[in-house]
């Protein structure tokens, strides 16, 4: 690979990183996969940059107002069903990029 093509598919790797804070304020990087509506709601699927995890994760779209500032925030997903629902959509519409383990 020369370094003019591993400085782009660096720059595009690191397009698709978000970092999330933990309750005790450790950073993780996630891969970006891709955004899914449910029911009104907007959901975003992550997968941790760490490779050895291959879990994705499923956070809900919230926009935020404070007085300082606005913005989006992701929050977790307490129902099972709704986690469920959107991993079965985002498996369907990318049935044909990754492969999926039963």
């Amino acid at each position: 690979m020369s370094d003019e093509t591993k400085d782009i598919f660096d720059e595009e790797e690191q397009d698709n990183l978000v970092y999330l804070c933990d309750d005790e304020g450790n950073e993780a990087a996630f891969e970006y996969l891709d955004s899914i509506e449910y029911e009104g709601d907007e959901y975003v699927v992550l997968i941790s940059a760490d490779e050895e995890e291959d879990e994705v994760v499923i956070l809900k779209l919230e926009e935020t107002s404070d007085d300082d500032e606005e913005g989006d925030s992701f929050v977790s997903v307490e129902d099972e069903a709704v986690a469920e629902a959107v991993f079965q959509i985002f498996k369907e519409k990318n049935k044909n990029i990754f492969n999926f383990a039963d």
